[in-house]
């Protein structure tokens, strides 16, 4: 090996190991939002907690919407760990994370409305990393139509 190709090889292999731990990172961080979103935050609605039905009534979308907002955040936890669909998902839960901000500012006067903000910058992280599964999406989508 020569003099000019070993750098470049320990640089390779320096950043080759730094996207694999990015990697890694980035899907436990997948995994840990995707336990959050279907433990924390949809079984309580998909079962009537009675502090979930509670929050429900007093919106005043009672118990249809708790089911609803349960399983589109159920839907979006399962989304969040299958590659092809990581991306959209991660879109979708931050556009219900807009939706859980404004009642949080409008019916319960901003308390917890710093929740849904702080989860929507990993889940744009993740949107934005996992973009380039946008386009294997849209191929499925196309060639099943």
């Amino acid at each position: 090996m020569s003099e000019t190709t070993a750098p470049l090889t320990s640089v390779t292999s320096a950043s080759s190991a730094r996207g694999r731990r990015a990697h890694l990172a980035l899907r436990a961080l997948q995994v840990l939002l995707a336990l959050f979103y279907g433990i924390a935050s949809a079984l309580p609605k998909l079962i009537a907690h009675p502090s979930a039905v509670e929050s429900f009534d007093k919106i005043g979308w009672g118990g249809a919407g708790m089911y609803t907002i349960g399983a589109l955040e159920l839907a979006g936890a399962v989304a969040l760990l299958i590659p092809v669909l990581q991306s959209v998902a991660a879109m979708a839960l931050s556009a219900l994370m807009v939706g859980a901000f404004i009642v949080q500012l409008t019916v319960f006067d901003g308390q917890y409305a710093a929740t849904p903000l702080i989860l929507m910058v990993p889940l744009a992280l993740i949107a934005w990393a996992r973009r380039g599964h946008n386009a294997d999406l849209l191929r499925l989508i196309r060639r099943r139509a």
